[in-house]
């Protein structure tokens, strides 16, 4: 059966608070215990972090958690991803340098990327950064490469079918939303896995059940995706 990809993100925004960690506590804690650092860029460790793992694993949200926490403690970053096609130059009032989907990027991308790494080491500005292999593995320059492997790496896990219904199932309830077996079955089948989506899915059905004064069912959905 055809899966749908639903090209959306969590409306209320990726946070250390809505991530459900399940087998990836480890680089949960980590980075718990890094945010909660005193806010100036001097009083984090200026050692790396590189999580890796496949699509769907939350490497990219506990990136753009980050990126968050630190925005609301008035901080400054720099953020690179495969789709900055122009990087800034490194500023040195950032606290932190975020690079993201790692194993994507171009020469250019990976020329820039490099200098942010040599100049937050020489401004010991720590590193936070995700691809999908682990570092050995990436086919990046040796010198970037090699940089994002001598720190601190969490290989993450995507969550298990089981602990995917648990978090839909925990969600619906916060929500006051039933979600029968058959409906979870047809979110699962149907839709893209990863949790952010099933999740950004959920607030849309929900939202579009109270709009219309209906139960949430299959042709509920199907309805909800056929006004879309």
């Amino acid at each position: 059966m055809q899966q749908i990809a639903l090209d959306i993100g969590l409306s209320a925004g990726p946070t250390v608070a809505n991530f459900f960690a399940g087998p990836n506590e480890a680089a949960l804690k980590h980075l718990e215990l890094w945010i909660g650092a005193k806010s100036s860029a001097q009083a984090r460790s200026p050692v790396p972090t590189y999580f890796w793992g496949p699509e769907g694993s939350g490497k990219s949200h506990l990136l753009k958690a980050a990126r968050e926490a630190l925005r609301e403690q008035g901080a400054r970053v720099g953020w690179l991803d495969a789709a900055v096609l122009e990087p800034a130059e490194f500023d040195e009032g950032w606290a932190a340098v975020l690079m993201d989907d790692v194993h994507l990027y171009t020469a250019e991308q990976q020329h820039m990327a490099f200098n942010w790494f040599v100049n937050a080491q020489t401004h010991q500005r720590p590193v936070l950064a995700a691809g999908e292999l682990a570092p050995v593995e990436l086919k990046l320059r040796d010198d970037l490469r090699t940089r994002l492997g001598w720190g601190h790496v969490f290989g993450l896990h995507a969550l298990s079918e089981p602990e995917r219904r648990a978090v839909l199932r925990q969600a619906a309830d916060a929500r006051g939303v039933f979600l029968s077996d058959e409906v979870m079955d047809f979110m699962l089948n149907r839709f893209s896995r990863d949790l952010g989506s099933l999740m950004e899915l959920l607030e849309l059905m929900d939202g579009y059940a109270l709009q219309t004064q209906r139960a949430i069912t299959i042709p509920m959905i199907k309805a909800m995706l056929d006004n879309q």
